[in-house]
């Protein structure tokens, strides 16, 4: 078992930043990739971004890269998103994931635990 809280969102204006933590307990972090997903009212679940075991490698969904920045510290068991020019669109509830899977993905339904979610609200 792994549990995941996240922390860190709030309600900004658009252009601003905001990091989100995940914190994990449990079984060895480093054995998991680990992902951020969003899902905004009335609309489904999607892919944020994903971070390698390692921290060795990163993936974004076209609609965040270049803007967020996913990194890990496997010593403190810690996951963040850096997410900088925010847009009234990125405006969901961000929920961190962990991966059993060999390898990095986008696919939700390879993530094997998930945490409660934080609220981010970027206001125009």
């Amino acid at each position: 078992q792994v549990q995941l809280v996240e922390s860190g969102g709030g309600l900004v204006q658009a252009g601003d930043s905001l990091r989100l933590s995940c914190a994990a307990s449990g079984r060895a972090f480093d054995n998991y990739a680990m992902g951020w997903f969003r899902q905004a009212p009335g609309k489904e679940r999607e892919f944020v971004a994903a971070i390698h075991r390692s921290g060795g490698s990163t993936d974004y969904a076209d609609s965040v890269k270049g803007r967020f920045t996913i990194s890990r510290d496997n010593a403190k068991n810690t996951v963040s998103l850096q997410m900088n020019s925010l847009k009234p669109e990125d405006t969901a509830v961000y929920y961190c994931a962990a991966s059993g899977y060999l390898i990095m993905t986008r696919r939700g339904s390879l993530y094997d635990y998930w945490g409660q979610g934080t609220q981010v609200t970027v206001s125009s």
